[in-house]
């Protein structure tokens, strides 16, 4: 009798096909929100292995705070080209002008979290009822929380206490008319799972998560690069310095690290040294204790 050796990526990768699987069976009009990140682009690829050689049973969907590393926005465009799959963009531009959210004003100003109010209005113009995005729960306490399935009331709110048990990976999709559910089909991955994944995969990624020379300043403690939108002024020293990305997000509120990895390698052995999350490089979760739980519960992915 053959013998098959899986090792665990191959587990973690069983168990995300199967949820998006079971994702494509339950729901009516799924989407999956990509942001150019390392978890989002990993997202493609498992759907690639879960529905290929037919075509995903859902749309891309980008939420684009017009603030995005040009980097990412590249590579957005050129992998959609590549995979053929459909692609919606819903502009954080478009809410401001159209007087659905007001810019924030001052050095510390940043459009992330404007994305709700456009990815709420995304949800139901599109009318879809399940999103699949890459959060993982090793990332941010709040995080932690999730179900694989969470459901969101017709408000896009998040309620922690109405949990439903996940036993024996079944998966209730049941919802009731204009209820949504935030599926996280690597919600049990680590960071260090995700990197060597990638590595396993040999998928490509946008450049600045690799050790690369950028223009920076130091903002609240972290290096952030130059961009006008950061609303520079003349107290703000502008330096080189070797840096990538461990997180991409709203250049406005995403910190790069010193590094030296411009190998995925380096990068592995790089966080596996570190005893930092990910997410510390987020300024947008420095606002308060309880900060991406408070933007969950207004709807935030």
């Amino acid at each position: 009798m053959s013998e098959y050796n899986f090792d665990y990526l191959d587990e973690l990768e069983a168990e995300a096909i199967h949820i998006l699987r079971e994702v494509a069976g339950q729901f009516e009009k799924p989407a999956l929100l990509f942001s150019g990140g390392k978890d989002s682009i990993t997202l493609v690829r498992l759907a690639e292995k879960a529905f290929r050689p037919g075509k995903f049973p859902f749309p891309l969907v980008h939420i684009d705070t017009g603030h995005n590393f040009e980097e990412t926005i590249q590579y957005r465009d050129e992998m959609v080209a590549r995979i053929g799959e459909k692609l919606i963009i819903g502009s954080v531009q478009q809410s401001i002008d159209e007087g659905k959210v007001i810019e924030q004003t001052g050095k510390s100003a940043s459009r992330n979290a404007l994305q709700t109010v456009t990815l709420l209005d995304t949800i139901l113009e599109h009318k879809f009822d399940a999103c699949i995005g890459g959060a993982r729960r090793d990332e941010e306490k709040a995080r932690a929380k999730e179900r694989i399935f969470s459901v969101r009331d017709e408000f896009g709110q998040w309620d922690p206490k109405r949990q439903r048990p996940e036993l024996w990976n079944i998966y209730n999709g049941k919802i009731h008319k204009g209820e949504n559910v935030r599926v996280f089909p690597i919600s049990n991955w680590t960071e260090l799972d995700v990197w060597n994944y990638i590595r396993r995969e040999n998928i490509a990624l946008p450049s600045i998560y690799f050790a690369h020379q950028r223009d920076c300043i130091t903002r609240n403690g972290q290096l952030m690069a130059a961009s006008p939108f950061l609303n520079m002024d003349d107290e703000d020293v502008v330096v080189s310095k070797k840096v990538r990305f461990r997180t991409v997000g709203d250049m406005s509120c995403t910190a790069a690290v010193e590094s030296d990895a411009d190998l995925i390698d380096d990068i592995i052995q790089e966080i596996s040294e570190s005893k930092i999350s990910e997410r510390g490089a987020r300024m947008d979760d420095k606002v308060s204790e309880a900060a991406m739980e408070d933007r969950k519960k207004g709807g935030y992915f």
